[in-house]
C-alpha cells in the first residue's frame, strides 16, 4: 500500500540529522576495507569479525548481516528539522510501536523507557562508534538509539525487491525489537556468552536477531486488533523479512550459503518468527532461545 499513518505527525524522539556530515574519510576506509573482505579468502566469517572489528560496534544490532548494500540519496529528503512525509511516517510508526511496548511492560509491572531514532544521511556518529549507511539501520544499545538513513528504504524497494509501507515499518519495528531486548536484558546475556556459543546458524546472535523479528510482529499483531492494516500490509512485511535473510543475502553476493556464518537467520526462519509475533500477540511465544528448532 502507498498509506503513510500520518503525514502531520512530529514524533518527540526523532532526531533528524539529515543534511549533517561528518568528517575524517571515515566512510570510504570502511568501504574499502568492507570489499577487500567480502573478496577475501576470509569470506562471510571474516567479514564479520573484521568489520566489526574495524567499526568497533560492540553490541551494535543491524537489520541485516554484513553484506552492503549500494545506495543514493532519496529524492526529496529533507533536511535537519523539516517535517516532511518520510519523517512523518517514520514517527508514526515509532510512537506507535513504543506505545505498544509501554503497554506491554506495564501488563508486566516493568517500565518501558522509550528509544531515540536518528535519521542521518551516509555516516553519523553513535555511542556504538561511526554509523555508515552501507551497514543498513541499526540500534546501538549503549545509547538506545535506532539510526536510520532512509535511502535504506529505495534499496530494499528496487534492489531487495521489499517494496511498500509496511516493509519500511517492519524495519522500524524490528530495531524496537532490538530496544525491548536491551531493556529485558537479553541482549547482555547474548554479548557475555562465549563467542562459541553466539555464532552460527543455532547460535545467540541468530536467535537474538529471530527474536527482534517476532518482536516486530507483536506490534504487527496490535496494529491489526485495531484495524490499522490495509490488504498487503502482512504481506509487505513478510517480503522484507525473507528479502534480508542470510541465505538469501549470500546468494544475492554470489557466494556460497554458509550456515557457520549466519548472523540473523535464514529468509525462512525471519519470516516464521515475525508471523508467530503476529499471530501470538505474546512476548513469551518469543522465546527463540528456549525454541529446540528455529
Amino acid at each position: 500500500s502507498n498509506r503513510r499513518f500520518d503525514d502531520d505527525h512530529d514524533s518527540p524522539d526523532i532526531i533528524d540529522r539529515r543534511g549533517e556530515t561528518y568528517g575524517g574519510g571515515g566512510g570510504g576506509g570502511f568501504m574499502l576495507l568492507l570489499s577487500l573482505v567480502l573478496r577475501s579468502r576470509f569470506g562471510w566469517v571474516g567479514a564479520v569479525v573484521l568489520v566489526g572489528g574495524y567499526l568497533a560496534l560492540g553490541g551494535l544490532q543491524r537489520l541485516t548481516g554484513p553484506t552492503p548494500v549500494a545506495r543514493k540519496a532519496p529524492a526529496g529528503a529533507g533536511t535537519a528539522g523539516a517535517i516532511d512525509a518520510q519523517r512523518a511516517f517514520v514517527g508514526t510508526v515509532l510512537d506507535d510501536a513504543q506505545d505498544t511496548w509501554t503497554v506491554l511492560f506495564e501488563q508486566r509491572r516493568k517500565r518501558y523507557v522509550r528509544a531515540k531514532l536518528v535519521l542521518f544521511s551516509g555516516k553519523t556518529k553513535s555511542a556504538c562508534g561511526l554509523g555508515d549507511a552501507a551497514i543498513g539501520p541499526f540500534y546501538c544499545p549503549a545509547d538506545q538509539r535506532v539510526y536510520i538513513d532512509l535511502s535504506f528504504y529505495d534499496a530494499l524497494h528496487r534492489e531487495l525487491g521489499a517494496p511498500g509501507d509496511f516493509a519500511q515499518a517492519y524495519v522500524i519495528a524490528h530495531e524496537i525489537g532490538h530496544h525491548v531486548q536491551n531493556l529485558r536484558g537479553d541482549t547482555t546475556r547474548v554479548h557475555r556468552a562465549p563467542k562459541s556459543e553466539q555464532k552460527g546458524a543455532t547460535g545467540l546472535s541468530v536467535r537474538l536477531e529471530l527474536q527482534a523479528d517476532c518482536f516486530a510482529g507483536i506490534w504487527a499483531h496490535g496494529t491489526r486488533k485495531r484495524d490499522l492494516l490495509e490488504k498487503g500490509d502482512i504481506d509487505e512485511a513478510l517480503t522484507a523479512a525473507a528479502a534480508i535473510g542470510d541465505d538469501r543475502l549470500q546468494r544475492r553476493a554470489g557466494g556460497e550459503v554458509q550456515p557457520e556464518s549466519f548472523s540473523h537467520g535464514t529468509s525462512a526462519q525471519r519470516a516464521r518468527w515475525f508471523r508467530r509475533g503476529l499471530e501470538r500477540g505474546d512476548i513469551d511465544a518469543c522465546d527463540t532461545f528456549a525454541a529446540a528448532s528455529l
